[in-house]
Parts: structure tokens; C-alpha cells; sequence
């Protein structure tokens, strides 16, 4: 029941919040916040003895929770995002609100027409791309700030009289050529991948082309792409008949996130936040290096990174990051997730096929500095002069 009063335990926690600036904390705020399962409830500690009542404490917690909550729940937010702002900032949020509001997050995924879709995967595929068709829905594959970026290295690249890729790069593709996916067949890729939480090599290759058009070769893509031929014994350890990427149960890769919220250690759903978090200002410091190296006039080493990053997770993850300019903490959370969930994979398919080919996780450029950082152990393990990451740049463009 509400009040005006505040109990003795309440009472300590409003003196708290206003001993550090927040004299607007109120009693209803105290308990919206409990509502909400953003606070703890105040613990009993049994009688006062002789009539008097029951006394209570904050939960230790409470304290530094109260100071977050005044500063991040203003009118309006969600409380779910509140949740992952407090949790961002290393805040004692309950154990089953932040789950929550990571499975929250997951459940805003839909892929458009799926309430009518028929239950089996093929119908459902079929009425997919129809609906897709129907509704001219597009993803987009390469953001216009990564396109100016590309369009102005390229000019550099042809002021300087070379070529990118350069030919010892180029000739490693088997399949060159201009890339052909469109936006609307990269919906449908990511679409069917999100319901049948798999992808076939093909598409891989198909999609990775697709978010670098400008290149007339892409080395990763064929390696990808002749996997089956160049490798079979890999392949057929971890691909199925259908040529897809077989490293777990195949179900809607929505319930594999849902999963990982609901199980991950509290400290792993951490570090990965803070490591999602980390993997975005760098993908944004580098296109500000570029930027600032091709106002210059200039190819310097940011714009050597980008071109050979172009290419793989690295480029990727530039991409990722540029589609969302804002990045709400929903967003943030499945990003979180998601890396959790390629982690995972890797560790996957590091039991299923022992020393494989590790060194290319400790590739300059490959991927992300800080997502090589959490696969350290694995590298490590396998590769044990992987201290200082390799260095794939063409002799040419090396400086």
C-alpha cells in the first residue's frame, strides 16, 4: 500500500540519495522502482519486541542502486533498458531482471510475415521470400558512411597508380568477379538464417561479397566459398548435407540468444557487454582515421587496416556499427548475445576439429582487437607464438 511516509529502511535510502544529490528521490519512486524489480525489498530483521513492530534494512545493494536508478529512470524510459544501463554500469541489478531484460531484447527480433507462416521450414522459407518480394523489404549491406569512406581510398588507390586488391591478394580468390546479391537478397539470407539458425557456405561467401562491392576479388569469400573441396575432412565435420554450418542444434537462432540470457554466468554477459561496447569505439575511432587520413590526401596505416579489415570479421563488425547510429541498450544487449553466441561456436568447432587453423584468430585485421581478446586462450592453446598478431598485408602496402 502506498504512502507518504517512508519507512525507517526507506527513509535511510532517501537520506543516501540525498547526501549525493538526488534530493528528488521520493518515496513513489522507491517503490515504482521495486515494481519494476529494478530494487530489492527492504529485509526483515524480526521484532522490536513489546508491541512494536517489525524492523527492516535496505538490502545492502540498494544503496548504490538507488543512485543509479536516479540518475538513468527518468519518465519515459523502459525499464527494461534501465535495467541494462544500470547492469552496463556494473550495478547490482537482481539476477532475474537483467535476464529479463536480455531475453526482452531478443523478443523485439521478428522476421516480417512470420505469424502466418506455415510451420514447416520449407513453407515457412517459401512464404518468407514471398512476403519479402511483396513487400520490397531491404537490408542494407553497406552504410553510406563506409561507402564514402571506400569510394575515397579507392581514388587514392588509382591516384597512387596500385590496385586493391593487389594481384598476390587477388589471385587467392577463386571465384572473382563483381558481386551480385542485392539488398533484397540479403533480407531473405538473414531472414531464413534467423529461423534456421544456420547459414550454407554459399551464402557466407554470397553475403560477404555483397558488403564489399567495390571489391573485384575477395580472398575470404572464396576460402568460405570451397571449403568442401579445398578441405574435406573439415567440412565434412562440421557441415551438414545442405552444405550449412553444423556446429549445434539447428532451431531458430532467437532461441539459442534466449538460451545465453537466460544462462550465461552474470560475469561472462558482462565482460561480453563491456567487450560489445569496446568492439563499437573502435570500429568508430578507425573510420575517423581513415576519414581524417583521406583528408589528408593520405593511404596511412587506418587506411591499410580498413582495406584489409574490408574484407573480414573486422569489416564486419565496422559495418555492424555503422547501421546503428544510436545503439540503445536493446540493441547493445543483442549485440552482447550474439558475440556470446559466435564464442561459442568457435569453442564448438575447436572440439570438433582440434588445432584448427587457429592462427589466422591472432591475423592483424581479422577481427576485432577486442574480440581476439576474449579468444586469447584459444589462440594461445593452439598456437603458441601467437603473442604478436600476424601481418597478411600485401609487401607492397606495408610501410
Amino acid at each position: 500500500m502506498s504512502t507518504d511516509t517512508p519507512s525507517a529502511a526507506d527513509q535511510l535510502l532517501l537520506d543516501h540519495a540525498h547526501r549525493h544529490g538526488h534530493g528528488d528521490v521520493t518515496v513513489k519512486m522507491l517503490e515504482v522502482w521495486r515494481s519494476r524489480r529494478l530494487l530489492p525489498g527492504n529485509i526483515s530483521g524480526g521484532g522490536r519486541g513489546r508491541g512494536k513492530g517489525s524492523t527492516s534494512t535496505p538490502a545492502p545493494e540498494s544503496f548504490d542502486l538507488v543512485l543509479g536508478l536516479a540518475r538513468l529512470a527518468g519518465r519515459g524510459k523502459r525499464p527494461h533498458d534501465v535495467a541494462l544501463l544500470l547492469f552496463g554500469e556494473g550495478l547490482p541489478v537482481p539476477e532475474q531482471t537483467i535476464r529479463a531484460a536480455f531475453t526482452a531484447a531478443v523478443d523485439t527480433l521478428t522476421v516480417p510475415g512470420e505469424d502466418e507462416a506455415d510451420p514447416d521450414p520449407e513453407h515457412r522459407l517459401d512464404a518468407l521470400a514471398d512476403h519479402i518480394a511483396e513487400a520490397g523489404l531491404t537490408m542494407t549491406l553497406v552504410p553510406a558512411r563506409a561507402r564514402r569512406i571506400d569510394e575515397g581510398i579507392a581514388r587514392l588507390v588509382r591516384a597512387t597508380g596500385q590496385t586493391w586488391p593487389p594481384p598476390e591478394f587477388a589471385a587467392l580468390d577463386a571465384n572473382p568477379g563483381t558481386p551480385t546479391a542485392t539488398p533484397k537478397d540479403a533480407a531473405l539470407a538473414a531472414a531464413a538464417a534467423a529461423i534456421n539458425g544456420t547459414m550454407s557456405l554459399e551464402d557466407v561467401g554470397y553475403l560477404l561479397r555483397a558488403m564489399n562491392p567495390t571489391a573485384t576479388a575477395n580472398p575470404i569469400a572464396s576460402l568460405v566459398e570451397t571449403t568442401r573441396k579445398d578441405v574435406p575432412e573439415f567440412a565434412d565435420a562440421i557441415l551438414n548435407d545442405d552444405n550449412q554450418l553444423a556446429l549445434g542444434p539447428a532451431r531458430d537462432a532467437r532461441d539459442h540468444l534466449r538460451d545465453l540470457a537466460a544462462t550465461t554466468p552474470r560475469q561472462d554477459l558482462a565482460q561480453a557487454w563491456k567487450t560489445a561496447e569496446d568492439v563499437r569505439q573502435w570500429a568508430l575511432a578507425l573510420c575517423s582515421r581513415v576519414e581524417n587520413e583521406l583528408a589528408a590526401e593520405q593511404l596511412g596505416e587506418a587506411a591499410l587496416k580498413w582495406m584489409t579489415g574490408r574484407y573480414a570479421m573486422a569489416g564486419m563488425a565496422v559495418l555492424n556499427t555503422l547501421k546503428e547510429r544510436d545503439w540503445p541498450p536493446a540493441q547493445h544487449a543483442r549485440d552482447t548475445l550474439v558475440l556470446l553466441y559466435q564464442l561459442g561456436k568457435y569453442r564448438r568447432l575447436d572440439r570438433l576439429m582440434p588445432g584448427c587453423q587457429w592462427h589466422l584468430l591472432a591475423t592483424e585485421e581479422l577481427m576485432p582487437p577486442p574480440t581476439r581478446e576474449l579468444l586469447q586462450d584459444l589462440i594461445s592453446r593452439n598456437v603458441p607464438s601467437a603473442g604478436a598478431a600476424a601481418d597478411v598485408r600485401p609487401a607492397s602496402y606495408r610501410r
